[in-house]
């Protein structure tokens, strides 16, 4: 037996437990590291772990364990703490979605874990959502096989119940919402339909975790990457056991169901608990306190740019966190707030600004208003690390200047 594996080195000296040692992969591939001053979106592999997820995430890779137990004790603890019935990590929040629809789904129709999403035709397969809450996660739902119905006012919402209906779902960030949260779940309950919110982004505040179970919806699914600053493929579904026992029948590692492939690994599961703890050890108020002085050191670095103003906005529902807006007039600056966007992110070190400065129809999702008068750049200073405001701020300051001189 030994000389079958004379070839291979020791376990125990092929793996290294010195970070001084680590290769840093980016600079191996030639990945381009970036300065997030835009927030917690996917594509900017949203946030960065603290610490101490980092080591809950590194312990947990080194051993081993069960992943039935992992999962059911992981979300005993996490309901414990989040105060609902039961809870599941989730592969993100649109795994969550995909998941809690499937799980309605399972409890309305007994044989359906097999049949989703395409025998379908003699299951009760209706989903009623607000028109004004369709989205560009409606896959998440119509991969369990489900069919819209849309309603626009109270009154239809209360007709729009049938014996097909399967769930009642919203959009909790929905810019218009006719139908509010407590009659959306009053009206579904009475119908004996379980109705899900889908909160990914709207936390902080830290109290959103139990807010929404506790109003009455069955289901609420949440990001964990994003501010609860976990490992971003992690997500929280909460809720009703029944659903979430339902959702389990659905997810990895049983095979042939619909969300199989949304595989969490024990690190992220673990790493999802660690951030959890890491996030209700801390304040609402001191997050908002931290970032608006961020905010402040920025707009202190460009006092002397003409025409430039600044603002501090914090956003309704989601990303609800302080955002630094500076407006002023395009024609004393000689740039759009689209050419800044690329100027930073084309230099070294390069910096990602919010989305909304080169999308004017972004701005009234982070609490701005178009003004056709004056460029807005819209700074998250919430994902920056210490030190990066000033970063963020110098580099501004440089390339707003440039643009009054050229």
């Amino acid at each position: 037996m030994a000389a079958a594996f004379a070839g291979f080195p020791r376990i125990a000296s092929a793996v290294s437990s010195d970070p001084s040692e680590a290769v840093d992969y980016y600079d191996k591939l030639g990945v381009t590291k970036i300065i997030n001053a835009a927030g917690t979106y996917t594509a900017l592999t949203a946030s960065i772990m603290p610490p101490s997820v980092l080591a809950a995430v590194a312990e947990a890779a080194k051993h081993p364990v069960r992943l039935a137990e992992l999962q059911r004790k992981s979300g005993e603890y996490l309901a414990k703490r989040l105060r609902c019935e039961a809870a599941l990590v989730t592969a993100g929040a649109a795994s969550g979605v995909t998941l809690g629809t499937a799980a309605c789904m399972t409890v309305a129709n007994p044989d359906a874990v097999l049949r989703m999403p395409t025998g379908m035709a003699d299951m009760k397969n209706e989903v009623v959502v607000q028109k004004t809450h369709r989205y560009d996660y409606d896959h998440a739902l119509l991969n369990c096989g489900i069919r819209f119905v849309e309603v626009e006012t109270l009154d239809q919402y209360e007709k729009a119940f049938t014996p097909r209906t399967v769930m009642a779902h919203f959009f909790n960030a929905a810019q218009s919402t006719p139908i509010s949260r407590e009659d959306w779940v009053r009206v579904a309950h009475k119908h004996g339909v379980p109705c899900f919110n889908d909160a990914a982004a709207d936390v902080p505040p830290i109290s959103n975790l139990w807010n929404y179970t506790g109003m009455g919806f069955d289901l609420v699914t949440f990001s964990g990457g994003k501010g609860m600053r976990g490992p971003q493929n992690t997500g929280l579904l909460l809720g009703r056991k029944d659903l979430i026992d339902a959702a389990i029948e659905n997810a990895m590692p049983i095979s042939n169901t619909v969300g199989r492939g949304m595989k969490v690994a024990k690190e992220q599961i673990v790493g999802m608990v660690a951030a959890v703890d890491w996030f209700l050890s801390l304040s609402d108020a001191s997050m908002e306190s931290e970032f608006r002085t961020r905010a402040e050191r920025i707009a202190a670095e460009l006092t002397s740019i003409p025409t430039l103003e600044h603002s501090i906005t914090i956003p309704e529902v989601a990303n609800h966190v302080p955002h630094l807006l500076l407006t002023y007039d395009r024609q004393s600056i000689g740039l759009t707030s689209a050419a800044v966007a690329a100027r930073l992110r084309a230099e070294t070190p390069s910096i990602e600004l919010n989305p909304a400065t080169e999308d004017r129809e972004h701005l009234p999702f982070v609490g701005g208003t178009p003004d056709p008068g004056r460029e807005t750049i819209v700074v998250g200073v919430w994902m920056l690390q210490p030190g990066e405001e000033q970063i963020v701020g110098r580099r501004l300051r440089e390339v707003l200047t440039e643009g009054t001189r050229s």
